[in-house]
């Protein structure tokens, strides 16, 4: 298996075997992340593939730093264009839905799915993740950028669900008064 340096020459190159070397190393987490937001694996296949041919076409000119972490933002980004596209139909019960209404309560009604698009609001947030202790942090992340539900948090903590649930809470109120004290609210 190639060192990701290496995989992201064969981008650099349009070398076609970048995309058989992504879907070797990544393509298992990639579909997670999918799955987390969709809860369906047609659908999520399909949005896997869709992130080989965006970082066909991202790379170059960008040269990621992370590619798990470049692969995972494409992914997710697409997840939630497909999850919106099928939320036309209905809200639907999957995590994206627990997430995004969880999320509302400290963002104070703005439209969740815009708000985490627009670029100074992430950083803001990026650099709050940050500051948080270890864990909390993690929580956070797993929760509301892979979509993970409580339960899988919880075991891979060794947590019960109500301490990941009481964790999260109390860190979303810390992100609103964060929020509040940056002027997002």
């Amino acid at each position: 298996m190639l060192e990701d340096n290496q995989i992201i020459d064969l981008y650099w190159q349009k070398n076609a075997d970048a995309i058989a070397e992504t879907a070797s190393k990544y393509g298992a987490y990639c579909f997670a992340v999918a799955e987390n937001i969709l809860h369906n694996t047609e659908d999520s296949q399909e949005c896997v593939n869709d992130t080989y041919l965006h970082a066909w076409n991202a790379i170059p000119p960008q040269k990621p730093l992370v590619l798990r972490m470049f692969l995972a933002k494409i992914t997710r980004n697409i997840s939630f264009d497909r999850y919106h596209a099928r939320k036309a139909e209905k809200r639907g019960g999957g995590e994206i839905a627990l997430v995004l209404d969880e999320l509302e309560e400290c963002l104070g009604g703005a439209d969740t799915a815009a708000m985490y698009e627009v670029k100074e609001l992430r950083g803001s947030i990026q650099s709050f993740v940050r500051a948080l202790p270890e864990r909390e942090g993690n929580v956070l992340v797993r929760r509301y950028f892979f979509a993970e539900p409580v339960s899988v948090i919880a075991k891979r903590y060794g947590l019960t669900e109500n301490h990941v649930r009481v964790i999260l809470s109390r860190a979303r109120g810390k992100l609103k008064g964060h929020l509040l004290k940056g002027g997002y609210l």
